[in-house]
């Protein structure tokens, strides 16, 4: 990633009106604003807005690319110190060398400080930004979320834009490939053994030049409007868990990515089972006798069937019985925990036989306790 002289001397944060702590998202909005207030084509003959809509393109060419904005905010936070190295004509000069050289040796800083700069002579490359991501939200029954489902999620927010189709000419006309930086974006500026590279002032960095802009979109390429994406929701997702849909997401400025589409899934509690790990759970309440004697228990499942399950004498509460396969999902077993039921109110006849249940039970299940 090379840093571009005017890292140093511009705020694109304020550029765009965002915080530093802004988000992609809020990025690209405050973007899209000012992109539609400042176009030339909505201010014909306005010299201060067209160069206003520069300063604005060239912002989001760095703060709308994550990897740019990273090298950015570095540049930024070591601008001071490496403005140490000398200040020239534009504002900031870099200088490197070996043992002898222009700027002396400068040992592992100069390595950190080339690698930050980059030490290339001509070429340049241009990373178009990226469209910001989306979050959306989508409720899921807790059948569909266990079983897994193919559904659609709605939002509002801005999609490709319908009369120009995202390009952000006209109907009938195309972009031009920009005859100043010849479609890379960049120009370079070559300071001796090193080159620094700026967005291209003739194109704002997009490489194409839009004689005839978009009249629905003014050259952005996008508008704003209800969307509906299918995702499939995989089986066994969890409540507050996130979908991510690669290029789902906004669209970038003419010939940039989109963004990605990011699901939150929402699961509405069922009445009888739960989910957990991978299986569907449900809890089995038992008498006291029938967990002392043993039974036959029938239970529901999932898709609507019964199972009958055998409760051996003895069982105690928490244990778990396994029931492969009747959940409806590959891999997903109903797991069954046992709960024995205590009574809260006894009838004489009951607490009769209790007492006689007792009177015959001379363990003591608190030996181990003793001290």
């Amino acid at each position: 990633m090379e840093p571009q002289r005017e890292w140093f001397e511009k705020d694109y944060y304020k550029t765009l009106g965002v915080p530093k702590e802004a988000d992609p998202k809020d990025v690209t909005k405050a973007y899209r604003k000012l992109a539609r207030k400042l176009h030339p084509d909505a201010n014909p003959g306005d010299a201060a807005a067209e160069d206003r809509f520069k300063e604005v393109s060239a912002a989001y060419d760095v703060l709308g690319d994550a990897d740019k904005r990273k090298a950015y905010d570095e540049v930024r936070r070591l601008g001071p110190m490496a403005g140490g190295f000398g200040a020239g004509p534009g504002g900031f000069n870099v200088r490197f060398g070996g043992p002898g050289g222009p700027g002396g040796d400068l040992g592992d800083l100069g390595d950190l400080l080339g690698g930050l700069f980059g030490s290339r002579r001509g070429g340049g490359s241009r990373s178009q930004p990226r469209g910001a991501d989306v979050e959306a939200d989508l409720r899921l029954d807790f059948a569909d979320a266990v079983r897994g489902v193919t559904t659609s999620v709605g939002f509002v927010g801005d999609a490709a834009c319908g009369r120009c189709r995202g390009r952000g000419s006209e109907p009938g006309s195309s972009p031009r490939r920009c005859p100043a930086c010849d479609g890379r974006g960049v120009s370079d500026d070559n300071q001796g053994l090193f080159s620094f590279s700026r967005p291209c002032s003739a194109c704002a960095g997009r490489g194409a030049v839009i004689d005839k802009p978009c009249s629905t979109c003014a050259g952005t390429g996008a508008e704003r409007r209800p969307r509906e994406v299918k995702v499939r929701i995989p089986a066994g997702v969890r409540d507050g868990q996130r979908i991510k849909l690669k290029g789902r997401g906004e669209p970038g400025p003419p010939g940039g990515r989109p963004g990605d589409l990011y699901v939150r899934v929402h699961v509405d509690p069922h009445g009888l089972f739960g989910f957990d790990d991978g299986n569907l759970t449900l809890t089995v309440p038992v008498t006291f006798a029938e967990a002392a004697l043993g039974t036959d228990v029938r239970v529901p499942t999932l898709n609507g069937s019964a199972v009958t399950i055998r409760i051996p004498p003895g069982t105690q509460t928490g244990r778990v019985f396994r029931v492969r396969d009747r959940v409806g999902s590959d891999g997903a077993d109903l797991l069954l925990t046992v709960e024995v039921l205590i009574p809260t109110e006894l009838s004489d006849e009951q607490r009769a036989a209790i007492e006689s249940l007792a009177a015959a039970t001379p363990e003591d299940p608190r030996a181990h306790l003793e001290i």
